[in-house]
Order: C-alpha cells, then structure tokens, then sequence
C-alpha cells in the first residue's frame, strides 16, 4: 500500500510546526529570565565559600593605590556585566548590595577566584592574586545601594 505524498507532507509539516513552536516558547523564557530583576538567589553563592576562604585577609587593605587599580581592573573585565559602577545589570547582579558589601574580603576573593560559571561569572583565576585583591578592595569601596534601590533589583548609585 502507498501513502499519497500530501499526506505525508502533511504530517512532516505538523512536526515542524511543533518543533518551531517548542523552540519559541524556550526563546521566550529565557529571554524573560534576563529581564528579571535581581534576586536574593543571585547571592546565594557565596554562602559555598570554604571556611578558610572566608577568614582570609585582604593583603591590600591599607594600600591606597589598591582600590584605584581594582577600578582599572573593574572597568576592564567587570563592567561589562555589573554595570559601570556595580550597580547590576541583566548580565549580572549589584555589587552594591548589603550581601556584597558586607561579605568578608575572603569571601568575594574566593568568588572572584572561582567565579560563577552556571550563571555566566567567569572564572578570574589566571588573574594575578594582586589583581584580584585589588579588585576586592574596589568592590569594598562602593557605596552600599539605598534600600528603595535595592528593593527594585539593581543600584544606579554613583560610586565614592
């Protein structure tokens, strides 16, 4: 028995339809996710920093040139998706949130260090350690965002 060629390509069609609706919806989604404002899960990595990480020191602390080059370095690898001056962005998050601001400088060196891959956060550690001190000692710097900006997601406040 042969199968009449416009019923074949009637369920061909069928298929790609389908195939191409499917492939609609994930577009949407994601693209919905990326407009999303910033969420307290955004910070939630952190939290796996080890113990030892934690309780390390900034060796840069006192250095005044520190938070000058870790604003060089920002601009440079940073910004791009924390915003020029860390407030958040689609890309990533404020870096201006209590979260940030109050972690320990261990803390956000071991997430410079390790980064956050599965949500686009690369990993710094080819960065030399000073650098990435440095970069502490910026993020360290910022002003922390107001609560009615931090309520929306993302901070537009101006750096110190």
């Amino acid at each position: 028995m042969r199968i009449p060629a416009a019923r074949i390509d009637r369920h061909r069609g069928g298929w790609w339809w389908a195939a191409g609706a499917a492939l609609l919806f994930t577009g949407i989604v994601c693209c919905a996710q990326d407009q999303m404002p910033t969420k307290k899960s955004d910070y939630s990595e952190m939290t796996k920093a080890p113990q030892s990480a934690v309780t390390r020191h900034n060796p840069l602390e006192n250095d005044p040139d520190a938070v000058a080059a870790g604003d060089k370095l920002f601009e440079r690898h940073c910004s791009e998706c924390h915003g020029k001056t860390a407030e958040g962005t689609k890309k990533g998050p404020s870096l201006r949130v209590p979260d940030v601001q109050q972690a320990s400088p261990g803390t956000l060196f071991w997430l410079v260090t390790n980064g956050v891959v599965r949500r686009g956060m690369p990993v710094w550690s080819k960065l030399p350690e000073p650098q990435r001190w440095q970069l502490v000692s910026y993020i360290k710097s910022l002003t922390p965002a107001s609560p009615a900006v931090q309520s929306e997601g993302n901070s537009s406040s101006p750096k110190d």
